[in-house]
Protein backbone atom coordinates (compact mmCIF):
# COMPACT_ATOMS: atom_id res chain seq x y z
CA UNK A 1 0.00 0.00 0.00
CA UNK A 2 1.32 3.51 -0.92
CA UNK A 3 0.88 5.78 1.92
CA UNK A 4 2.11 9.75 2.26
CA UNK A 5 2.96 10.73 6.07
CA UNK A 6 1.98 14.32 6.05
CA UNK A 7 3.30 16.77 8.74
CA UNK A 8 4.17 20.63 9.77
CA UNK A 9 7.47 20.45 7.12
CA UNK A 10 7.07 24.77 7.72
CA UNK A 11 8.01 23.49 11.25
CA UNK A 12 9.95 20.81 10.94
CA UNK A 13 12.28 21.88 7.71
CA UNK A 14 12.57 25.58 8.94
CA UNK A 15 15.65 27.79 10.23
CA UNK A 16 15.22 26.15 13.63
CA UNK A 17 14.28 23.07 13.01
CA UNK A 18 11.33 21.10 15.19
CA UNK A 19 13.13 17.99 15.57
CA UNK A 20 9.97 16.15 17.65
CA UNK A 21 8.18 16.64 14.11
CA UNK A 22 10.50 14.87 12.82
CA UNK A 23 11.14 12.48 15.21
CA UNK A 24 7.53 11.42 15.04
CA UNK A 25 7.99 10.94 11.53
CA UNK A 26 10.50 8.83 11.59
CA UNK A 27 8.96 6.61 13.87
CA UNK A 28 5.80 6.25 11.50
CA UNK A 29 7.49 5.86 8.53
CA UNK A 30 10.20 3.16 10.35
CA UNK A 31 7.12 1.19 11.03
CA UNK A 32 5.03 1.45 7.89
CA UNK A 33 8.07 0.98 6.27
CA UNK A 34 8.84 -1.96 8.23
CA UNK A 35 5.68 -3.27 7.61
CA UNK A 36 6.00 -3.56 3.61
CA UNK A 37 4.02 -0.35 2.53
CA UNK A 38 5.99 2.16 0.59
CA UNK A 39 6.06 5.36 2.17
CA UNK A 40 6.41 9.15 1.13
CA UNK A 41 6.87 12.17 3.29
CA UNK A 42 4.73 15.19 2.49
CA UNK A 43 5.96 18.31 4.31
CA UNK A 44 2.98 20.75 4.37
CA UNK A 45 4.91 24.57 3.17
CA UNK A 46 2.81 27.47 3.25
CA UNK A 47 3.40 27.91 -0.49
CA UNK A 48 0.52 25.30 -1.27
CA UNK A 49 3.13 23.22 -3.66
CA UNK A 50 2.91 20.53 -1.33
CA UNK A 51 -0.94 19.76 -2.30
CA UNK A 52 0.46 18.72 -5.90
CA UNK A 53 2.76 16.78 -5.06
CA UNK A 54 0.53 14.54 -2.76
CA UNK A 55 -1.76 14.76 -5.64
CA UNK A 56 0.90 12.95 -8.12
CA UNK A 57 1.31 10.52 -5.84
CA UNK A 58 -1.57 9.23 -5.61
CA UNK A 59 -1.57 7.33 -2.20
CA UNK A 60 -3.82 4.97 -0.86
CA UNK A 61 -3.48 6.31 2.55
CA UNK A 62 -2.28 9.79 3.95
CA UNK A 63 -0.74 8.85 7.77
CA UNK A 64 -1.66 12.70 9.06
CA UNK A 65 1.15 13.98 11.57
CA UNK A 66 0.22 17.63 10.91
CA UNK A 67 -0.68 19.90 13.75
CA UNK A 68 -0.52 23.14 12.16
CA UNK A 69 1.50 25.06 9.04
CA UNK A 70 4.29 26.80 10.76
CA UNK A 71 2.84 26.22 14.11
CA UNK A 72 -0.57 27.79 13.34
CA UNK A 73 -3.12 25.75 14.86
CA UNK A 74 -5.85 26.72 12.83
CA UNK A 75 -4.43 26.25 9.45
CA UNK A 76 -4.95 21.89 10.76
CA UNK A 77 -8.62 21.84 9.35
CA UNK A 78 -7.43 23.56 5.70
CA UNK A 79 -5.20 20.68 5.67
CA UNK A 80 -7.46 18.17 6.36
CA UNK A 81 -9.97 19.67 4.37
CA UNK A 82 -7.34 19.03 1.06
CA UNK A 83 -7.28 15.75 1.75
CA UNK A 84 -10.87 15.20 1.69
CA UNK A 85 -11.04 17.57 -1.39
CA UNK A 86 -8.83 14.84 -2.53
CA UNK A 87 -10.88 12.25 -2.02
CA UNK A 88 -7.61 10.10 -0.34
CA UNK A 89 -8.13 7.96 2.97
CA UNK A 90 -6.75 9.71 6.50
CA UNK A 91 -5.95 8.85 9.29
CA UNK A 92 -7.74 10.98 12.97
CA UNK A 93 -10.72 13.26 12.76
CA UNK A 94 -12.45 15.32 10.05
CA UNK A 95 -11.69 18.63 9.04
CA UNK A 96 -15.03 19.58 10.35
CA UNK A 97 -14.21 18.11 13.56
CA UNK A 98 -10.94 19.10 14.13
CA UNK A 99 -11.85 23.13 13.39
CA UNK A 100 -14.77 22.62 15.96
CA UNK A 101 -12.51 21.44 18.74
CA UNK A 102 -9.97 24.21 18.25
CA UNK A 103 -12.65 26.28 19.25
CA UNK A 104 -12.90 25.85 22.67
CA UNK A 105 -16.06 28.13 23.48
CA UNK A 106 -18.01 26.47 20.31
CA UNK A 107 -17.18 22.84 21.70
CA UNK A 108 -18.08 23.98 25.25
CA UNK A 109 -21.14 25.38 24.15
CA UNK A 110 -21.69 22.01 22.66
CA UNK A 111 -21.06 19.59 25.33
CA UNK A 112 -22.98 22.01 28.04
CA UNK A 113 -26.32 21.49 25.79
CA UNK A 114 -26.07 17.92 25.92
CA UNK A 115 -25.62 17.71 29.19
CA UNK A 116 -21.94 17.52 30.06
CA UNK A 117 -20.12 19.02 32.62
CA UNK A 118 -17.85 21.88 31.48
CA UNK A 119 -16.91 24.51 33.60
CA UNK A 120 -18.55 27.96 33.57
CA UNK A 121 -16.80 30.24 31.21
CA UNK A 122 -17.15 32.59 28.72
CA UNK A 123 -15.33 34.84 25.31
CA UNK A 124 -13.74 37.97 25.64
CA UNK A 125 -12.60 39.94 22.75
CA UNK A 126 -11.21 43.31 23.11
CA UNK A 127 -13.10 45.77 24.57
CA UNK A 128 -15.32 43.40 25.93
CA UNK A 129 -17.12 42.97 29.96
CA UNK A 130 -15.78 40.80 31.85
CA UNK A 131 -17.51 37.29 31.76
CA UNK A 132 -19.10 36.19 35.19
CA UNK A 133 -17.59 32.38 35.93
CA UNK A 134 -16.29 33.13 39.37
CA UNK A 135 -12.32 33.15 40.94
CA UNK A 136 -9.94 32.12 40.81
CA UNK A 137 -10.36 32.16 36.72
CA UNK A 138 -8.28 30.87 34.08
CA UNK A 139 -7.22 32.79 30.92
CA UNK A 140 -6.52 30.44 27.29
CA UNK A 141 -6.79 31.34 23.14
CA UNK A 142 -10.10 30.48 22.11
CA UNK A 143 -8.08 29.08 19.00
CA UNK A 144 -5.08 27.67 20.07
CA UNK A 145 -3.59 24.46 21.20
CA UNK A 146 0.09 22.65 22.99
CA UNK A 147 -0.71 24.88 25.60
CA UNK A 148 0.18 28.20 23.94
CA UNK A 149 -0.66 31.12 25.83
CA UNK A 150 -1.08 29.38 28.84
CA UNK A 151 1.14 30.32 31.93
CA UNK A 152 1.29 30.90 35.63
CA UNK A 153 -0.12 34.45 34.81
CA UNK A 154 -3.18 32.61 33.23
CA UNK A 155 -4.32 31.74 36.50
CA UNK A 156 -5.88 34.52 37.91
CA UNK A 157 -7.99 35.62 41.66
CA UNK A 158 -9.77 38.83 40.92
CA UNK A 159 -10.88 40.94 38.10
CA UNK A 160 -8.56 43.49 37.67
CA UNK A 161 -5.93 40.76 37.49
CA UNK A 162 -8.43 39.38 34.76
CA UNK A 163 -8.55 42.52 33.43
CA UNK A 164 -4.92 42.89 33.17
CA UNK A 165 -3.71 39.66 31.60
CA UNK A 166 -6.64 39.91 28.99
CA UNK A 167 -5.80 43.07 27.67
CA UNK A 168 -1.66 41.41 27.18
CA UNK A 169 -3.55 38.43 25.54
CA UNK A 170 -5.30 41.07 23.44
CA UNK A 171 -2.17 41.98 21.71
CA UNK A 172 -1.45 39.03 20.02
CA UNK A 173 -4.94 36.71 20.33
CA UNK A 174 -8.34 38.43 19.01
CA UNK A 175 -10.78 36.08 21.15
CA UNK A 176 -9.58 34.69 24.81
CA UNK A 177 -11.72 32.10 26.43
CA UNK A 178 -12.16 33.01 30.72
CA UNK A 179 -13.60 29.78 32.44
CA UNK A 180 -13.87 28.76 36.25
CA UNK A 181 -10.04 27.19 37.29
CA UNK A 182 -11.09 24.06 38.68
CA UNK A 183 -8.63 22.97 41.85
CA UNK A 184 -8.12 19.51 41.96
CA UNK A 185 -6.78 16.75 40.05
CA UNK A 186 -6.25 16.62 35.95
CA UNK A 187 -6.84 13.41 33.74
CA UNK A 188 -6.74 12.41 30.28
CA UNK A 189 -8.68 9.73 28.54
CA UNK A 190 -7.62 8.03 25.54
CA UNK A 191 -9.52 6.73 22.59
CA UNK A 192 -8.51 4.91 19.79
CA UNK A 193 -10.94 3.31 17.52
CA UNK A 194 -13.93 2.05 20.07
CA UNK A 195 -11.12 1.11 22.52
CA UNK A 196 -11.12 3.48 25.74
CA UNK A 197 -7.72 3.42 26.95
CA UNK A 198 -6.37 3.14 30.87
CA UNK A 199 -6.69 6.84 32.57
CA UNK A 200 -3.68 8.96 32.42
CA UNK A 201 -3.02 11.94 35.42
CA UNK A 202 -0.97 14.55 35.55
CA UNK A 203 0.80 14.19 38.62
CA UNK A 204 1.54 18.13 40.54
CA UNK A 205 3.32 16.80 43.53
CA UNK A 206 6.42 17.81 42.55
CA UNK A 207 4.78 21.51 41.62
CA UNK A 208 6.99 24.40 43.54
CA UNK A 209 4.74 25.94 46.14
CA UNK A 210 3.00 28.78 45.56
CA UNK A 211 3.05 27.53 41.76
CA UNK A 212 -0.74 27.03 40.05
CA UNK A 213 -1.06 23.15 39.24
CA UNK A 214 -2.10 23.52 35.71
CA UNK A 215 -0.72 22.10 32.58
CA UNK A 216 1.53 25.18 31.06
CA UNK A 217 3.86 25.74 27.81
CA UNK A 218 6.47 26.30 29.61
CA UNK A 219 5.23 22.34 31.16
CA UNK A 220 4.91 20.72 28.07
CA UNK A 221 7.72 22.27 26.15
CA UNK A 222 10.39 23.86 28.58
CA UNK A 223 12.32 20.25 29.48
CA UNK A 224 14.29 20.08 32.49
CA UNK A 225 12.06 23.36 34.08
CA UNK A 226 10.19 23.85 37.37
CA UNK A 227 6.84 23.50 35.59
CA UNK A 228 8.23 20.26 33.70
CA UNK A 229 9.82 18.34 36.42
CA UNK A 230 6.59 19.46 38.52
CA UNK A 231 3.99 17.91 36.33
CA UNK A 232 4.82 14.79 36.00
CA UNK A 233 2.42 11.69 33.75
CA UNK A 234 1.15 8.44 35.49
CA UNK A 235 -1.10 6.16 34.24
CA UNK A 236 -2.66 4.42 34.50
CA UNK A 237 -3.99 6.91 37.14
CA UNK A 238 -5.05 5.53 40.19
CA UNK A 239 -8.71 6.25 40.50
CA UNK A 240 -11.62 4.29 41.94
CA UNK A 241 -13.54 2.08 39.64
CA UNK A 242 -17.31 4.14 39.88
CA UNK A 243 -15.18 7.02 38.88
CA UNK A 244 -12.86 5.98 36.05
CA UNK A 245 -16.21 4.49 34.50
CA UNK A 246 -17.81 8.00 34.98
CA UNK A 247 -14.82 9.54 32.99
CA UNK A 248 -15.01 7.08 30.63
CA UNK A 249 -18.75 7.36 29.97
CA UNK A 250 -18.34 11.24 29.86
CA UNK A 251 -15.48 11.20 27.07
CA UNK A 252 -17.26 8.95 24.93
CA UNK A 253 -19.94 10.66 24.84
CA UNK A 254 -17.76 14.52 23.95
CA UNK A 255 -16.26 12.25 21.52
CA UNK A 256 -19.56 11.06 19.43
CA UNK A 257 -20.96 14.58 19.97
CA UNK A 258 -17.90 16.11 18.11
CA UNK A 259 -17.84 13.72 15.36
CA UNK A 260 -14.49 12.17 16.54
CA UNK A 261 -13.05 9.23 14.54
CA UNK A 262 -9.92 7.59 14.77
CA UNK A 263 -8.22 8.60 17.58
CA UNK A 264 -8.40 11.57 20.42
CA UNK A 265 -7.67 12.70 23.77
CA UNK A 266 -10.76 13.81 26.05
CA UNK A 267 -9.09 15.92 29.05
CA UNK A 268 -10.44 16.37 32.52
CA UNK A 269 -10.39 18.33 35.92
CA UNK A 270 -11.48 16.56 38.93
CA UNK A 271 -12.65 18.71 41.59
CA UNK A 272 -12.31 18.36 45.48
CA UNK A 273 -15.63 16.72 45.99
CA UNK A 274 -14.88 13.92 42.86
CA UNK A 275 -17.11 15.74 40.37
CA UNK A 276 -15.37 15.14 36.92
CA UNK A 277 -15.26 18.88 34.30
CA UNK A 278 -14.09 18.75 30.81
CA UNK A 279 -11.89 20.92 30.34
CA UNK A 280 -10.75 20.15 26.23
CA UNK A 281 -11.63 17.86 23.49
CA UNK A 282 -8.53 17.06 21.40
CA UNK A 283 -9.27 15.58 17.80
CA UNK A 284 -5.69 15.55 16.69
CA UNK A 285 -3.57 14.77 19.58
CA UNK A 286 0.20 13.96 19.47
CA UNK A 287 0.76 10.69 17.80
CA UNK A 288 4.71 10.86 19.01
CA UNK A 289 5.87 7.60 20.76
CA UNK A 290 6.54 9.58 23.73
CA UNK A 291 3.69 11.31 24.31
CA UNK A 292 0.22 10.89 26.22
CA UNK A 293 -1.26 8.76 23.47
CA UNK A 294 1.11 6.68 23.42
CA UNK A 295 1.40 5.85 27.14
CA UNK A 296 -1.82 5.43 27.46
CA UNK A 297 -2.32 2.77 24.59
CA UNK A 298 0.94 0.75 26.07
CA UNK A 299 -0.65 0.73 29.72
CA UNK A 300 -3.20 -1.23 27.87
CA UNK A 301 -0.56 -3.59 26.34
CA UNK A 302 -0.37 -1.56 22.70
CA UNK A 303 3.34 -0.86 21.83
CA UNK A 304 3.62 1.97 19.58
CA UNK A 305 4.18 -0.38 16.31
CA UNK A 306 0.67 -1.91 17.45
CA UNK A 307 -0.56 1.44 17.73
CA UNK A 308 0.05 3.02 14.49
CA UNK A 309 -1.36 -0.20 13.09
CA UNK A 310 -4.62 0.79 14.64
CA UNK A 311 -4.49 3.92 13.74
CA UNK A 312 -4.39 2.85 10.24
CA UNK A 313 -6.87 0.34 10.50
CA UNK A 314 -9.31 2.71 11.94
CA UNK A 315 -8.83 4.96 8.58
CA UNK A 316 -9.06 2.12 6.14
CA UNK A 317 -12.28 0.94 8.04
CA UNK A 318 -13.75 4.58 7.41
CA UNK A 319 -12.86 5.06 3.86
CA UNK A 320 -14.79 1.20 3.42
CA UNK A 321 -17.75 2.86 5.19
CA UNK A 322 -18.15 5.75 2.27
CA UNK A 323 -16.89 3.47 -1.25
CA UNK A 324 -20.15 4.77 -2.79
CA UNK A 325 -19.16 6.89 -5.88
CA UNK A 326 -20.42 10.34 -6.45
CA UNK A 327 -22.72 9.74 -8.44
CA UNK A 328 -24.21 7.05 -6.30
CA UNK A 329 -24.36 9.91 -3.66
CA UNK A 330 -25.96 11.95 -6.16
CA UNK A 331 -28.77 9.57 -7.01
CA UNK A 332 -29.31 8.76 -3.67
CA UNK A 333 -29.37 12.36 -2.19
CA UNK A 334 -32.41 12.96 -5.16
CA UNK A 335 -34.22 10.24 -4.41
CA UNK A 336 -34.30 11.50 -1.00
CA UNK A 337 -35.18 15.04 -1.53
CA UNK A 338 -38.51 13.29 -3.63
CA UNK A 339 -36.65 13.90 -7.11
CA UNK A 340 -38.22 10.57 -9.35
CA UNK A 341 -36.45 8.24 -10.99
CA UNK A 342 -34.93 8.97 -14.20
CA UNK A 343 -35.59 13.41 -13.91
Amino acid sequence: MKICVVFDGASALGLSPDLRILHAVEAVETILTGDGHGVTRVPVMEDGRWIERLRRARPDLVFNLCEGVDGVATCEPAVIGVLELLGVPFTGSSSATTSLCLRKHLVNTLLDRVGLPVPRWGIVRAGGSLPAVGYPAICKPAEEDASLGVEQRSVVRTARALTERLDAMHERWEEVLVQRYIDGREVNVGIVGDEILPISEVKFDRMPRGMWRIVSYRSKWDAGSDEDTGSVPQCPADLPSELAAELAGIAVSAWRHVGGHGYGRVDFRIDRAGRPWVLEVNANPDASSDAGLARMAQAAGLEYPDLIRRIVDCALSASRGASASSGERWLLTQRLSGVPAGW
